[in-house]
């Protein structure tokens, strides 16, 4: 049957859905284009098609307010092309309200219509009037845009085939192991090969014995020796081509099959932005800003969760672009800067990676105002400012909470923007920087997987065996001479760009037997939000694509590792987790501090553990509880935090919710069942608010429950001081 043809799993409204889906996105796009170029007849002329098929597909599925609305816009567009109107943006926002009127009708379920279509009979005949009143040339009051809304578009094509992720990624991994199978063909080939030369090797010992051996009948039975030999090497050449043709045609089959199932997960990056210039036109429009929206890269391929993921992200970021970033008409003007802003999102592979950037012209950051944010949240000391570049300073922009604004809008100013980003880019193991000058704008950018079931990596070799970086984390590889290293306290430092690295073994970090290295070493730079390691590997072996296969969900998170993959070869090689890496180092620079540090100054102070696996917030709770007199102490997760509790002694508790190995509300029944720690005093900090969730944390034993925005006000350290007292 004809795939395009066969519309049978399709109800006529599931089609309706579809229509509605596809000419929604051209009007949308058409409008905007309209702003730019009023009389378009081009445009104009797709606008009334899309208008026009709609109320043909809304007539057909009998959806009158359907109907009404399309039948309404396309006389409006109709009127446009004629030169009786010229639709400028106060009357555009009538037509895009007709518009999402249109859209909300694909939403709906088909339980829902009856009573939706009787309830609807006012406001439709409204909008039907006020869209008339454009088409005949009557004034229409300026409307206020409605809140912005992004509406990620969906795969809607009748002869798409809908196939679910889960199925989508076993079908990926088959076919990653069909051409790990077909690739090991190969190596029969070659064994064949090495056949087929010891038998001509045995043929020429034959035939130099015949010539040489003067025994009777020897002669005839060298000659049948010759004989069977010449024939077993016609067919071991001949089996020996048929495999090498099998083995090729296998590979390229498989390898053709593996690109096409990858394929399958990717989608061009316009599918996900799609709803985005109607975003900011309607909030640059409500905030009386002027900004023109460009996306560069559109074909670039991204993979549908990470799509997916990106939503809310980008969303956020143009949000917080427009309002806080980008400046009014007269603002613009008065610093000598066109009227009208630039924002642009754009997206590209380069090296094996994704990049997203966001970047504006708007006045950009106040460093002067930040430096005093960071000083009144007590994120750092008057000393440490002086030290700060405004690079690092950045990084406090990504902190749970943190907003520079006082602020709160509609559109933005709550904090949670640049915090959304930090963790949607952190789970999919990748990173996130901001650029600013202050009066020319901010940038934004992103480096991300190219996909979550493929994994452009380095391999290395650890101890004698094979481990794999994300080449998304990796900062810079680098092989120094040990002559140029620097050497303080035991301790091994690499001076590059002006910096100290301090280096770490891989094998210390992964507990695994150090091996010497004599000359040079092999250094993997990896960083985050706060700080910059070295991890010191034996040797490099390759860059490679590696299908990611988890590790069994029976095991939990595995300290260190993010999956696994097979080489071609069929050599297994370990994908290491970079983030939980960078804990590991922490912790082992940490203990490594107790036992040569200052443990004498703080054995009248009140200890605290604090049990979480974000390294930002770590590192936030840790300087807030510092700075008020407690001695601290941090564990990188739930299981590391129970390890530090059955061997430390502490006067309170401060843990996350969601965590690795061992989340925080386990850690809480743990602590409340041990005869020993059960009177300890235990505050959960999370970003998750729901009331099931604080339920579910008080019942388990916590004192305290309170948002992670508590750091930015009292309500943090006065749950503190409640509990053990002042320091």
């Amino acid at each position: 049957m004809n795939q395009d043809n066969d519309l049978s799993n399709f109800s006529m409204l599931d089609l309706f859905r579809t229509e509605v889906e596809n000419q929604v996105s051209i009007l949308n796009e058409g409008l905007l284009a309209l702003e730019k170029d009023p009389a378009s007849t081009k445009v104009l002329e797709s606008l009334m098609r899309a208008a026009h098929s709609l109320k043909g597909a809304a007539r057909i599925v009998q959806i009158d307010p359907a109907v009404k609305v399309a039948h309404a816009l396309e006389d409006c567009f109709v009127a446009a092309q004629k030169g009786k109107i010229v639709l400028r943006p106060e009357q555009m926002d009538v037509v895009l309200q007709g518009i999402d009127f249109l859209n909300r009708i694909r939403l709906l379920k088909e339980q829902e219509l009856p009573s939706w279509i009787q309830e609807q009979g006012a406001e439709t005949d409204s909008l039907v009037a006020r869209i008339v009143d454009l088409a005949s040339g009557k004034a229409e009051r300026p409307v206020e845009p409605a809140a912005p809304k992004v509406e990620v578009a969906r795969d809607s094509d009748p002869r798409t085939v809908r196939v679910q992720a889960e199925n989508l990624n076993r079908l990926l991994a088959y076919a990653a192991e069909t051409s790990v199978a077909a690739s090991t063909l190969q190596t029969f080939v070659e064994s064949l090969r090495l056949l087929k030369n010891q038998q001509k090797e045995l043929m020429n010992e034959v035939t130099l014995f015949q010539g040489m051996s003067k025994e009777p009948g020897s002669k005839a039975f060298a000659e049948e020796l010759l004989r069977q030999a010449e024939e077993i090497h016609r067919n071991i050449g001949l089996r020996y081509s048929e495999l090498e043709t099998y083995s090729r045609r296998a590979v390229n089959i498989t390898k053709r099959l593996y690109r096409e199932v990858l394929d399958s997960r990717m989608r061009p990056f316009r599918d996900g932005v799609e709803g985005f210039p109607r975003m900011v036109r309607d909030a640059s429009r409500k905030l009386g800003k002027k900004v023109r929206f460009e996306i560069a890269g559109k074909s670039t391929k991204v993979d549908r969760d990470i799509l997916e993921k990106l939503e809310a992200p980008l969303n956020h970021l143009l949000r917080n672009a427009i309002d806080h970033g980008i400046e009014t008409p007269e603002e613009r003007i008065a610093a000598g800067k066109p009227e009208e802003a630039t924002l642009l999102l754009e997206a590209s592979h380069k090296g094996g990676v994704l990049h997203i950037q966001i970047s504006e012209d708007g006045r950009g950051v106040d460093f002067s105002r930040l430096r005093q944010k960071l000083l009144d949240k007590k994120l750092v000391t008057v000393e440490m400012m002086d030290r700060l570049s405004e690079k690092e300073m950045l990084e406090f922009l990504f902190l749970p909470g943190f907003s520079t604004t006082d602020q709160v809008t509609e559109l933005s100013g709550r904090g949670v923007g640049l915090d959304i980003v930090y963790n949607m880019v952190r789970e999919v193991g990748g990173l996130v920087q901001a650029f600013s000058r202050q009066g020319e704008g901010m940038t934004i950018h992103m480096q991300l997987p190219i996909t979550l079931s493929i994994l452009r990596a380095l391999i290395v070799e650890i101890s004698g065996e094979l481990y794999a970086f994300p080449l998304s984390r990796i900062d810079k590889t680098l092989i120094i001479s040990i002559d140029e290293l620097e050497k303080a306290e035991n301790e091994q430092f690499l001076p590059y760009n002006d910096e100290r690295i301090r280096l770490v073994p891989a094998t210390e970090i992964l507990e695994l037997n150090p091996v010497k290295i004599d000359g040079s070493v092999s250094v993997v730079l990896v960083s985050d939000a706060l700080s910059r390691y070295g991890i010191v590997v034996d040797r490099f072996r390759m860059q490679k694509d590696l299908v990611v296969r988890p590790i069994d969900a029976r095991l939990g998170k595995v300290k260190d590792l993010h999956g696994a993959s097979i080489l071609e070869d069929g050599s297994p090689v370990l994908i290491l987790d970079v983030q939980d890496m960078l804990r590991s180092i922490d912790q082992l620079l940490l203990e490594a501090s107790e036992v040569s540090g200052d443990a004498e100054t703080e054995t009248s102070q009140k200890r605290i553990l604090v049990v979480e696996d974000s390294l930002t917030v770590r590192e936030l709770e840790r300087k807030l509880l510092k700075s008020h007199g407690y001695a601290v102490e941090v564990a990188v997760d739930g299981m590391d935090g129970w390890n530090a509790l059955k061997t430390g002694s502490y006067a309170l508790v401060v843990t996350d919710l969601d965590m690795p190995r061992l989340n925080g509300t386990e850690l809480i029944k743990r602590i409340r069942a041990d005869a020993k720690l059960q009177q300890i005093p235990v505050v959960m900090v999370s970003y998750k608010e729901r009331e099931e969730e604080k339920q579910a944390a008080l019942q388990a034993g916590a004192n305290r429950f309170l948002s992670k925005t508590s750091f930015h006000d009292k309500t943090f350290l006065n749950a503190i001081i409640e509990l053990i007292g002042e320091a």
